[in-house]
């Protein structure tokens, strides 16, 4: 294995409360931030989308943001203006919660259409959409960037579409009892299934061979430390975490608060962060002690996000009408009311350090400052780990 080290797209994106330099090496971003004086966590505007907005991404490299409503309609934000422009799918209403990703490296869009069973693929710099047919009912994705696969959870089939995105061309790989939730690990070049039914399945990126993991019941989110590739599965059912060793498929059961339904790991501090969406917590898992901490948060947590330049975590209070920060250093937490009656998602751009959240009723992204912490050079990738390759 070598680390890739050729540079590909250096970047300078000049903001006025900080500004980071940053270098695209083959997929491993490196952001040299200066601190300079900035703003205090606040809201900035709010942008109009249309017809309840379900899921929102965002491309760092082109600071866009992206949006999908019930209209079927991608919104694209210009991160720098707040502009925005709006996308038609063509695709009938729908009333189901579509799944969205990225891949920053080609500038590709994916969004689900879970009654259509099919993959919308939409091109970030000429807007045309291609559709991918899936499994039924895909529910989530996720996108490896180095391999440039797509993976989209299938939940009532029962199976995984895998997507070559240099053609479109897809692949079907069997899963556990309805699959939903899917992330990868860069390093590994390993997708990670949650499969509702109680399992994880591993699927090996390069052959598309498949390994089955047991987790708890109900199991809903997952995420992945590439650094200790340890991969974290919130179980809905039972109130755990299942961990699993990456190397070994071995696991171990962490106890968190009651319906956890997001997780999200900082692989520099090796904190994992559950959102407990029936007591209105978050669980702080040590990934290296697996012990834990409970956080206070607003009403029904549910979407979470985080900030790895400023280990700074962002909750959606679902029905709370409001953002909680957790700084995830200290544990304290800050609320800010953001006047949504439902938070249903959000998105963060570390470098220019605002959050995204989208308004469910009043059909808006609202757009905050991220809070004024003081920075040191710090190397981020983009893509959640150095980036190896065994070819």
């Amino acid at each position: 294995m070598k680390l890739q080290e050729s540079i590909m797209v250096q970047m300078s994106l000049a903001r006025a409360h900080f500004r980071p330099i940053t270098t695209f090496c083959a997929g491993l971003l490196v952001a040299c931030v200066v601190a300079i004086p900035g703003l205090a966590q606040t809201v900035v505007t709010t942008v109009p989308v249309p017809d309840h907005p379900q899921a929102i991404t965002i491309n760092l490299l082109t600071n866009k943001i992206y949006t999908i409503d019930n209209s079927s309609d991608v919104t694209e934000i210009d991160g720098g203006t707040n502009t925005s422009m709006v996308i038609p799918l063509g695709l009938p209403p729908t009333n189901s919660a579509n799944a969205m990703a990225v891949n920053p490296i080609t500038n590709k869009i994916y969004v689900t259409s879970v009654d259509t069973n099919q993959v919308s693929v939409v091109d970030g710099s000429t807007h045309s959409v291609a559709f991918v047919p899936t499994g039924v009912n895909p529910v989530a994705l996720a996108v490896d960037r180095i391999r440039n696969q797509i993976f989209a959870a299938n939940f009532s089939s029962s199976n995984v579409t895998v997507i070559d995105g240099r053609n479109n061309t897809t692949s079907t790989v069997t899963a556990g009892a309805e699959p939903d939730a899917v992330a990868v690990n860069l390093h590994t070049h390993k997708a990670y299934v949650a499969n509702f039914g109680g399992t994880v399945t591993v699927i090996n990126e390069r052959n598309l061979a498949t390994q089955t993991v047991t987790s708890g019941s109900g199991s809903f989110a997952v995420a992945v430390n590439p650094v200790t590739n340890k991969i974290y599965v919130a179980n809905l059912l039972d109130n755990t975490v299942t961990v699993i060793d990456g190397d070994t498929n071995s696991t171990v059961t962490v106890a968190v608060g009651t319906f956890p339904s997001g997780v999200v790991v900082n692989p520099l501090t090796n904190k994992i962060y559950v959102t407990n969406r029936l007591d209105n917590t978050v669980t702080v898992i040590d990934g290296g002690t697996n012990l834990t901490t409970t956080v206070a948060v607003g009403t029904l947590p549910f979407p979470i996000n985080i900030d790895i330049l400023r280990n700074q975590i962002y909750v959606a209070d679902f029905a709370g009408g409001s953002i909680t920060t957790i700084d995830g250093g200290t544990n304290s937490a800050t609320t800010i009311p953001i006047g949504n009656v439902i938070v249903n998602g959000l998105a963060v751009n570390p470098f220019t350090n605002r959050i995204y959240a989208i308004g469910l009723i009043e059909d808006d992204v609202v757009v905050l400052n991220g809070p004024n912490v003081l920075l040191n050079p710090i190397a981020l990738d983009l893509t959640d780990g150095l980036i190896r390759d065994d070819n």
